[in-house]
């Protein structure tokens, strides 16, 4: 692919530098607006203004970041920078991001598009950006030291490249990698089909999976955390405060997941059975695809799975390993089940007044518990749904399935009615 000069570009610059070229003074001044978006409500599909027509995605709790057309180039804004993030009601982390938000916004594009993407680094020690999965020129792949120098605090680089492939990738940096990813630094690249009818889907969501390791009372990851982490997120948020997936009766569904943590995640749906129609390599030919109800993505995967929402109703739809969908985990917790605790608790209330007993017949009753928390701290098992409380946190929400939803309505449909006869219900010997 044939470049526009560094002199064309940046209006005289004789500078020259490998990789990543960084803005100078001149150029500066046409840099395209970084918009900023602080809220964790998940932002309307962006449909395109300008450029090849394609069918957006719907970020969960996100947005897509707009762009400039401007002499053939899609011209893109990131702007690095210390961010607050709300991982639900109750609790804020303290994370890095883009523009405004961990994980930073969408990044929307086809295939064939010429991207240009500005990134100004406002944190307070120098980053990169990698496009991970995307094939570009090597001094473009954002690896510092490596492929370019690494982008000092206050400056602007530019990356300029071909999107060559349809798929699903992922952005983060490549610059002192363990803080920056621990700390939030991460987001989404969809590169739709050059033909807009290909490969269509109803609803396309997308999301991806961090975790971190907060301690209860306090705001910021510990950036050196190996193993134990205790807030499992999916777009930096747990639930209760994870958006769910409102989908029309007989909809076509696609979900694309990245998976930016140490560990890897078997995510299960609920009421459907699904297709695994796209990897890190791009599209799965449909002879090939696979049925699943669970599919398991590594360390650095991206899934999409599609399906048929055909069975309303409101279906869960989780991380499959257990201490993943609980927040604020502690991993010291005795095992009292099966101990009796009634003297203990009388002598323990004596000494501490707000002393709980809890655990001799299991932990489900932290649901219903109104214990006192330390400051910004979540209960590990939080949110209520029709029947009571739904003992789960981290990666878990809902699909909820509904016959008659407009085909861009994303509002939340409020909990399923149930025909008559098909909740389960107490046996009491009488038919």
């Amino acid at each position: 692919m044939t470049m526009v000069s560094r002199r064309r570009f940046l209006g005289g610059s004789a500078a020259a530098m490998l990789g990543a070229a960084m803005v100078s003074r001149a150029g500066a001044a046409a840099l395209p607006e970084a918009p900023l978006q602080q809220s964790p409500t998940m932002q309307p599909p962006l449909s395109p203004a300008s450029g090849r027509p394609y069918q957006p995605v719907a970020t969960l709790n996100g947005w897509t970041l707009p762009w400039r057309m401007r002499n053939g180039w899609k011209e893109f804004h990131l702007v690095a920078e210390p961010v607050e993030r709300e991982m639900a009601p109750g609790m804020t982390a303290h994370l890095w991001g883009y523009n405004g938000q961990s994980p930073g916004p969408t990044i929307e594009c086809v295939e064939g598009d010429r991207v240009r993407i500005f990134v100004t680094n406002k944190l307070p020690e120098h980053t990169t950006v990698h496009w991970h999965g995307v094939i570009l020129p090597a001094g473009m792949d954002g690896v510092g030291g490596l492929s370019q120098p690494h982008i000092p605090p206050g400056k602007t680089f530019v990356y300029e490249f071909e999107m060559r492939h349809a798929g699903t990738y992922m952005y983060h940096p490549h610059s002192d990698e363990m803080v920056q990813m621990a700390m939030g630094m991460m987001g989404f690249i969809v590169v739709h089909p050059r033909d807009a009818r290909s490969l269509r889907v109803d609803r396309d969501f997308v999301f991806l999976i961090s975790s971190y390791a907060i301690d209860p009372g306090t705001y910021t990851p510990r950036v050196a955390e190996m193993t134990d982490f205790n807030m499992w997120t999916w777009n930096s948020r747990v639930f209760p405060g994870i958006d769910t997936l409102p989908v029309r009766l007989g909809d076509r569904v696609r979900i694309r997941v990245g998976n930016l943590t140490m560990t890897n995640h078997p995510i299960h749906l609920h009421g459907h059975r699904f297709e695994v129609t796209g990897t890190d390599g791009g599209w799965v030919p449909p002879s090939a695809r696979w049925p699943e109800v669970t599919t398991d993505v590594a360390v650095g995967q991206m899934r999409a799975i599609e399906f048929i929402a055909d069975n309303p109703g409101d279906w869960a739809f989780h991380c499959h390993k257990s201490h993943h969908t609980m927040n604020a985990m502690g991993h010291d917790v005795p095992t009292m089940i099966g101990v009796p605790q009634k003297d203990l608790a009388s002598r323990m209330s004596a000494l501490v007044p707000s002393y709980m007993s809890m655990g001799e017949s299991g932990m489900a009753d932290m649901g219903a518990m109104k214990m006192p928390l330390p400051e910004n701290t979540l209960p590990m098992m939080s949110g209520q749904g029709p029947f009571g409380p739904i003992e789960m946190g981290g990666m878990f929400t809902t699909l909820k399935v509904r016959a008659g939803l407009a085909a861009n309505d994303y509002r939340d449909p409020g909990w399923y009615r149930h025909p008559k006869g098909t909740v389960a219900f107490e046996y009491t010997g009488n038919d």
